[in-house]
């Protein structure tokens, strides 16, 4: 892999625990973009004070030199303040009004600014409330050894997820090269555009290309069980960590809040960066059969979130009723070239009908390429269908999402990423976006709302 010496000269002197405030609630990571933690040391690498000045005066030089994501504003939009009348977090109407009003506007969009404006930044927090950081549906962790291959009073189905898992593993570069990785880094480009709605009476496609939303992001990893990934979109930044014992969020429209349940991976680092991690959530898996994809034989190895974790996932009105995770390892390669995954929610108002939402993730992962001796997916494509269903047909309403990435960088065992990156912000809530609130008279339909999205984020 090709890796820009700008940027790794910079990345093995920095030491992110060095860098960072005494406040909890910042961090190199978390700054308004991670990558801008680099020019904490440009002063070394572009020629000294002078330089650093010249490059402060003209960002968009700095920008192209160092890769970095291009700096965005923290916080709601001007605009939305205007129409939200800078409400709380817990305020209806700032947060959008919902999927179904969501649906609505895109089917009978006016011509105005404004209203192209508003769909537009509702397309974009659903885009990344969807598809941002969702997680694996399990609980593992990444420094269990992977299960001993057996075949006596085993079930074929699961000595042959065993056998295949040993062959991702090798395939990969091998255990004993994976298991000396501390801590990894990964920087990507990618786009996200709202494909396709459809309701009961009509189908809207987009099919212009130029509509798409651009932007990148970062994840750091580190062993056991942390993680930070920041992604920035257009003009919004969502960021979501874990610290080994809790899993969190924040977006500029919810705030801050933890996720419920187990910790859990991110879903993200399944998609061809984190192989270790892969095996390892694959390692109570099932082998149920096999299947051409896109032109390639590939096994199929199939896992389930246990009732204890979905119960502990859910919250409020959210039921979270199943979640399947299903990998498709080629059979020439061995490599991991494709991921399902679905998870179905069922949401009971208080006195109204009963809405189930299923969410389908379909991941096609590409263009493997060693780094450092270890197999890396360098780019991707996902669909995402949400699926509102009902007691009543003509509520029924389908949204089609896709994604595509690329990976820009790739780097392992990276000298100074301490615990200290991994710290949870501290205006963390202690509850999850729907437990936020008491579910009194006034408060039942903004709790709706928050369990809503939970549901989706999950």
């Amino acid at each position: 892999m090709e890796k820009k010496q700008g940027f790794f000269s910079a990345l093995r002197g920095l030491s992110p625990s060095r860098s960072r405030t005494r406040s909890r609630s910042v961090s190199p990571a978390r700054s308004s973009s991670p990558m801008t933690a680099l020019s904490w040391g440009r002063k070394n690498f572009t020629g000294g004070a002078a330089a650093a000045n010249y490059y402060v005066t003209q960002p968009e030089l700095l920008i192209e030199r160092s890769g970095s994501l291009r700096p965005v504003m923290e916080g709601p939009d001007l605009d939305e303040e205007e129409e939200g009348g800078g409400g709380s977090v817990g305020d209806s109407k700032r947060l959008g009004s919902g999927l179904g009003n969501w649906v609505k506007g895109q089917l009978s969009r006016a011509p105005s600014v404004a209203a192209t404006a508003a769909h537009r930044r509702n397309d974009l927090r659903l885009l990344l409330g969807v598809m941002g950081a969702p997680l694996a549906p399990i609980h593992f962790s990444s420094s269990d050894p992977l299960p001993h291959l057996s075949i006596k009073n085993t079930p074929i189905e699961t000595s042959s997820a065993q056998y295949i898992l040993q062959q991702y593993t090798a395939a990969s570069g091998g255990q004993k090269l994976q298991s000396s990785i501390k801590n990894a880094y990964a920087m990507g480009k990618l786009k996200m555009i709202t494909s396709e709605i459809q309701t009961a009476t009509r189908t809207v496609r987009n099919r212009n290309p130029s509509k798409a939303e651009t932007g990148g992001f970062v994840l750091w990893q580190m062993n056991p069980d942390m993680w930070y990934v920041e992604l920035s979109v257009g003009g919004n930044k969502v960021r979501a960590g874990c610290n080994g014992k809790l899993v969190w969020r924040h977006t500029p429209w919810l705030g801050s809040h933890t996720a419920k349940g187990p910790v859990r991976p991110l879903r993200r680092g399944l998609q061809g960066l984190d192989p270790r991690t892969t095996a390892a959530m694959f390692a109570e898996a099932k082998c149920i059969g096999e299947k051409n994809v896109n032109g390639e034989d590939c096994f199929i190895l199939k896992l389930s979130t246990d009732p204890e974790t979905l119960k502990a996932r859910s919250e409020g009105p959210a039921e979270i009723i199943r979640h399947v995770l299903s990998g498709y390892f080629s059979q020439k390669t061995g490599l991991l070239v494709h991921i399902e995954d679905s998870h179905l929610t069922r949401i009971q108002s208080n006195g109204g009908d009963t809405v189930f939402w299923e969410t389908t993730y379909n991941s096609s992962l590409d263009d493997y390429r060693q780094v450092e001796g270890v197999m890396i997916a360098h780019s991707g494509h996902s669909v995402v269908t949400l699926f509102r269903f009902g007691e009543v047909a003509m509520s029924h309403t389908r949204t089609k999402m896709e994604e595509s990435w690329t990976i820009e960088e790739v780097a392992f065992n990276v000298p100074g990423l301490s615990l200290d990156c991994f710290i949870p912000p501290a205006d963390l809530k202690t509850g999850s976006v729907a437990d936020s609130c008491e579910y009194g008279q006034e408060e039942r339909g903004k709790a709706a709302h928050r369990a809503k999205v939970a549901a989706l984020e999950n």
